[in-house]
């Protein structure tokens, strides 16, 4: 923003809006930028940062991970429950919005059963390593943030738009696992047979059973008070976490009969509001902040003139944008980093190629989490390779071709669909 000023590319504020001096204009951007952003956009970050935390505390996240895979250990097939166990891992992602956590918690439940039915500890961590590479949550950050800059509710962001997509990927990835994980472990002569090495989770070590179901209630909150089915009751991200907090917080007064511990028992959701504050709201306006300075240099405008006159049209712009997200992703190990910084400028890019800002996002969106999935310093990545003792350089070698072909599937679904 100083250098565009300096080099007489442009202003920073109108001069309506100025401070009245260009230096102090830079912070006022930042400033407003960070109330308008933590107000809306950011409270509803924060409380599903929240719950997914105390969800995780009460051992909840885990009830449900654990029910949800459990009937897999039955069958005798390996490569078709490690298939199967990727659709199952990526639906949990509906309710576990960290790519992480949720890579943990699979680590302690589905990773014994794959590598005791026979299936290598690498085919077994790629599986895990790459269950959440589609942010479909309408819970996810990304989602939020996509929804919100495309002008749409996030019910029918959801399933308008990022179902559909995910859908085909889900059936390509899952097929694509299943033939490249068998591939793999035949050329490391690995051989198959059961055993039963790894622990497996014991029911005594979890809550409740019912407790699989409060991580669901938000979600479903959502989508019954919407559009959807009951539009003349209103509903909205804030209140459906608020609303899930407190049937659990019941619940959990049920299980203790100690109210003191119950409320002791709620600063995990608080720590996760704030650790929603300092990662990723604030990810959101360091990245307007980045873009602001591009729009001020006029840097967007070469871009799309360029585009425009190398004969790109709206379908090429999209493929530029996400090869650059999914080539910083790979880079920097983040998939929120270089979308929120990309994401406040889509709009504009979008109307001056004649798109819907929601064509550009979603695969946007969608690139910077499947590009995530085949770096090797990405948080995902490294916690998997740790837990299963294994290279995260050789994890990305097993991840790297699902990953490729999910890219091509999402990038050609989303056009086929919606161009």
């Amino acid at each position: 923003m100083l250098f565009a000023v300096l080099l007489g590319y442009g202003q920073i504020l109108p001069e309506k809006d100025s401070t009245g001096l260009m230096f102090f204009d830079m912070f006022e951007f930042i400033k407003n930028t960070l109330s308008s952003r933590a107000a809306a956009l950011g409270l509803n970050i924060m409380a599903v940062g929240g719950f997914a935390r105390y969800m995780e505390h009460i051992g909840a996240s885990k009830a449900l991970v654990h029910i949800a895979i459990k009937p897999l250990s039955k069958f005798n097939a390996p490569y078709t429950v490690m298939a199967i166990s990727w659709i199952v891992g990526m639906c949990l992602g509906l309710f576990i919005n960290s790519a992480s956590g949720l890579a943990m918690l699979l680590m302690v439940t589905v990773f014994p059963i794959l590598v005791n039915l026979g299936v290598s500890r690498l085919s077994a961590c790629a599986v895990i390593a790459t269950t959440l590479c589609m942010d479909w949550s309408p819970g996810d950050p990304g989602s939020i943030l996509s929804a919100t800059t495309a002008g749409l509710d996030i019910t029918t962001y959801w399933t308008g738009y990022q179902v559909p997509v995910t859908i085909a990927v889900l059936i390509a990835g899952s097929i694509t696992h299943f033939f490249v994980q068998k591939y793999f472990d035949k050329q490391d002569q690995h051989v198959v047979e059961r055993s039963n090495k790894e622990k497996i989770v014991h029911e005594t070590e979890l809550p409740p059973k019912i407790y699989a179901l409060l991580p669901m209630i938000p979600l479903f909150l959502i989508l019954i008070f919407s559009n959807l089915w009951i539009s003349w009751i209103k509903m909205d991200i804030v209140k459906a976490m608020f609303i899930g907090l407190f049937i659990t917080m019941i619940c959990e007064y049920i299980r203790h009969r100690d109210g003191k511990k119950v409320f002791d028992d709620m600063q995990p959701f608080f720590d996760g509001l704030g650790m929603q504050m300092a990662n990723v709201v604030t990810l959101i306006v360091a990245g307007e902040t980045f873009a602001k300075g591009l729009t001020c240099m006029g840097t967007i405008d070469a871009i799309i003139n360029g585009a425009q006159s190398s004969g790109f049209g709206g379908v090429g712009m999209i493929l530029v944008m996400v090869a650059i997200i999914g080539i910083s992703a790979v880079i920097m190990g983040s998939g929120n980093a270089p979308f929120f910084a990309f994401a406040s400028l889509t709009p504009v890019v979008a109307a001056k190629m004649g798109l819907a800002p929601v064509l550009m996002l979603m695969p946007m969106q969608f690139a910077a989490s499947i590009a995530r999935s085949t770096s090797p310093i990405t948080a995902v990545i490294v916690v998997t390779a740790s837990l299963g003792n294994i290279s995260p350089f050789d994890l990305v070698k097993r991840t790297a071709i699902p990953m490729i072909v999910a890219m091509i599937v999402m990038v050609s679904t989303s056009l086929l669909l919606f161009h």
